[in-house]
């Protein structure tokens, strides 16, 4: 029998137990367990990026898009945390295949993100806690949409990549982040999460704001002064990435945007 069938075997003999073993499939849910105050939980974690110096001991199950599915039966979980983008269709199909219990986590926007923590908390046991942070999130986002509101939005381009051009699409939760701050995202309208444009594209939508990652990415522009962000001189770097981790961090992430874009003229 292949390792991977006796690994099957052994995840078809575990008892119906609580939730105690947790494999998060997405750093930001990796981030939302430990918010939740449920590192003791987590067994495995799919790595993407720079760990919480809290997890630098669970276990890797692999990198993003390149699950080690043998690594991750091994380690028996009970509740499997997904991102969807974070593996690929047939790996999902075979975790639900073997009868692991899943959650699909993918908030388009903060509002949902705020009720995730919730429904979370209350799949591993820290209902309390889930509806504490779901209570503080909302109640804070409800501060910041009145204190940053505008009547006519600041129009943004948000730059993920140069080579080639990246940017988030309308239903990419920083959308909502902007939309909350006074900003309207310049491509709000494409349905991809990240979908890739054109300089040209952005010529036409003339953003009065441009947010990128880094100095470079920013200094590329200024070849194009017909841009109101070039004219008013509005590229800024983006002022915290926690705003591409959507968990709890993200609410003091916003908060920065919105002290950023309050600036725009």
């Amino acid at each position: 029998m292949t390792r991977l069938g006796l690994c099957l075997l052994a995840l078809l003999a575990w008892p119906a137990l609580a939730v105690e073993r947790v494999v998060s499939l997405a750093p930001s849910l990796s981030e939302i367990v430990l918010e939740l105050n449920a590192a003791d939980l987590l067994v495995g974690v799919l790595d993407g990026g720079e760990r919480p110096a809290a997890l630098s001991h669970v276990p890797s199950v692999g990198r993003y898009g390149q699950l080690e599915m043998e690594r991750l039966l091994k380690l028996q979980p009970d509740l499997v945390l997904l991102w969807p983008d974070s593996i690929g269709p047939a790996q999902r199909q075979q975790l639900q295949a073997f009868g692991i219990p899943l959650l699909v986590v993918e908030p388009r926007d903060l509002a949902r993100l705020a009720e995730q923590f919730a429904e979370i908390g209350a799949r591993i046991g820290r209902g309390e806690q889930g509806q504490l942070l779901r209570r503080r999130f909302s109640e804070r986002l409800a501060e910041l949409g009145q204190r940053y509101g505008r009547e006519q939005p600041v129009r943004v381009f948000y730059q993920v990549w140069d080579r080639p051009l990246y940017t988030i699409g309308g239903q990419q939760i920083i959308s909502d982040a902007l939309r909350l701050c006074g900003a309207e995202n310049v491509f709000a309208d494409l349905s991809l999460p990240a979908p890739q444009v054109s300089v040209e594209a952005v010529l036409q939508r003339d953003p009065e704001v441009i947010l990128a990652g880094s100095g470079a990415q920013l200094d590329s522009w200024r070849r194009w002064p017909q841009l109101a962000a070039v004219r008013r001189q509005q590229l800024w770097p983006v002022p915290d990435k926690g705003l591409e981790r959507p968990s709890f961090q993200m609410l003091a992430a916003t908060e920065k945007l919105c002290a950023q874009l309050a600036e725009a003229k």
